[in-house]
């Protein structure tokens, strides 16, 4: 008997669509099978597996919004209480240095780098819009639900997927609380869990869909929430930054967002192809406060809220192929962020649509679990394919001729395409995976980072904190570290313990006592599934996998 057997049948559900995750792209996908159903006087039924306690609880984004997807949607959204109600009035970009700044004159940026109609939101608030709307045409939410398996049948088709096992106890074992996970089984099932999800990654590696396609890149994105003075104050302002603290060749930059209420959402994005193990992108973003030109916005005020999560950076070039046999792959799970605009929540929803579009056609037909790949040609016909068309060499030129002269490549680039349809440089490769361009520590400069005055700048404790992050205390750890071995001696010995830096949250710490070997200790409790740690280990020798439903993060409006 397979351990599986041994814990039970799991109870089975039957549904034409099964969706898993409740963000952008999995509600705006929810909602337009809806539409596109009504049109035709027919009703389906589709379940969403949203793994945070509730609805937005994991999402965290910038966010500018681009309300393109929302227009062909919803159209009538201008005339609802929405959660989008500032509107961009100012925008900026600011190049810091380490005492001074420098506005670059807006007449500069091309014209798809204007964030004017755009508008600055909570995406968290936004999903739990999307959500009502969603449940009103008749959708089933499931929060709490981690999809933890896919589900295949014979003939290596997707059928769907299950959720955890709920009371599995720290030794893997059921406890007094044990519920058998269920499996939710669907014609066709849809992929929208956000950067580096589990499933999706597991999906891309079955079938093979990213042999044609660059190698991912992706970039860390740490934020955190601020009421500040009225007086500082000024709703609709956009600004974003880059240089200062990241030295010539770490990519990255920062933004800060006016919303409503007095409130600033700060937020700090380093590009995760870094070389030096010693960087820390959270303490980068702590001194980045300190900046004299930053400072001054934040004095006097509170910070309220805290998160991280990871960001596709590969653009074009790195997107996979999306369909597989059984379903599709949507949004962030697919790689649809510009990376110079920062916005991915437009071409998640847009991809969500389409994947509904493709979706309704096919169970039009009579089928069921097929492949569709007319998704793959549609994407990249669409407005998202023209969007990421325009910037996929701005990431490449960056990393590979650092800060000044690749920016302002990127933005000839950018100007070219815009104007000409063409690029002087083709189509760039990306070069090496974020886990293989970490430098020894032997050959790298030590960074010395303030210590946090508690005022402006925090450590990483008080931080989680203010994230409302909890797992349940029994459960197995869900980082998994494949050789114990080759964690010391490479990750350890060789890297001086990058972990202990990249992760924003303090999971992972390198203890020596009494004059024993260091021992790597997980404190998966602090975990804000981020997941830069599936991305960024050296050797790729850690797993990202899905904690019991509703653990992680709380994020009350992020």
């Amino acid at each position: 008997m397979s351990e599986q057997d041994a814990l039970g049948e799991r109870e089975s559900m039957d549904v034409d669509v099964v969706i898993v995750g409740a963000g952008p792209a999995g509600l705006a996908a929810a909602i337009r099978l809806k539409q596109i159903s009504a049109e035709k006087g027919e009703d389906i039924s589709i379940v969403v597996l949203e793994k945070g306690s509730e609805v937005g609880a994991h999402i965290l984004s910038g966010a500018v919004i681009d309300p393109i997807a929302l227009d062909q949607l919803l159209p009538e959204w201008r005339e609802e209480d929405s959660p989008l109600k500032t509107a961009v009035t100012d925008d900026q970009f600011i190049l810091l240095g380490p005492a001074g700044s420098m506005r670059l004159p807006n007449l500069f940026m091309p014209k798809l780098m204007n964030n004017h109609g755009n508008y600055i939101v909570s995406l968290g608030n936004v999903c739990r819009w999307l959500a009502e709307k969603a449940e009103a045409l008749g959708v089933e939410i499931y929060p709490g639900f981690a999809a933890a398996e896919v589900l295949y049948d014979d003939d290596g088709k997707v059928v769907g997927v299950a959720t955890g096992d709920m009371g599995i106890g720290r030794d893997g074992k059921p406890n007094a609380m044990f519920t058998r996970g269920m499996e939710l089984r669907g014609k066709y099932t849809l992929i929208g869990e956000g950067a580096r999800g589990s499933l999706a990654k597991e999906l891309i590696e079955k079938y093979d869909l990213d042999q044609d396609s660059d190698v991912p890149k992706f970039g860390i994105g740490i934020k955190e929430l601020w009421q500040i003075d009225p007086a500082k104050h000024k709703q609709g302002l956009v600004q974003h930054s880059f240089g200062w603290p990241l030295d010539r060749k770490t990519g990255g930059g920062s933004f800060l967002y006016h919303l409503e209420d007095n409130q600033v959402a700060v937020g700090f994005v380093v590009h995760l192809n870094y070389e030096n193990p010693w960087l820390s992108p959270f303490d980068e973003f702590q001194r980045f406060k300190t900046h004299p030109a930053v400072r001054e916005t934040f004095e006097g005020g509170k910070r309220i809220a805290y998160g991280a999560r990871a960001i596709t950076e590969g653009g074009y070039q790195s997107v996979p192929k999306l369909s597989f046999p059984g379903g599709l792959l949507m949004g962030c799970s697919a790689g649809l962020l510009n990376v110079p605009r920062i916005k991915g929540s437009h071409n998640a929803m847009l991809s969500g649509m389409l994947a509904a579009e493709e979706v309704m056609a096919a169970l039009g037909r009579g089928e069921a679990n097929s492949e569709l790949t007319n998704y793959d040609t549609a994407w990249r016909e669409s407005s998202i394919g023209k969007d990421l068309w325009r910037v996929r060499n701005v990431k490449p030129l960056w990393s590979k001729f650092g800060l000044a002269l690749g920016v302002a490549m990127g933005g000839l680039d950018m100007w070219t395409n815009e104007l000409f349809g063409f690029s002087f440089f083709g189509t760039m490769k990306h070069g090496k995976k974020d886990s293989e361009t970490l430098k020894p520590a032997k050959d790298c400069k030590k960074i010395d980072y303030p210590k946090p005055d508690g005022v402006i700048s925090f450590d990483k404790l008080s931080s989680v904190f203010l994230s409302n992050t909890n797992h349940e205390e029994d459960q197995p750890i869900h980082l998994k570290v494949a050789d114990e071995t080759l964690q010391k001696m490479s990750e350890h010995d060789v890297f001086a313990g990058p972990s202990n830096r990249y992760c924003p949250a303090g999971v992972y710490e390198w203890v020596e006592e009494d004059g024993s070997a260091p021992k790597f200790q997980i404190n998966s409790q602090n975990c804000v599934h981020c997941k830069t740690c599936d991305i960024k280990d050296p050797n790729g020798n850690i797993t990202w996998t899905v904690p019991e439903g509703a653990g992680g993060p709380n994020y009350p409006n992020m």
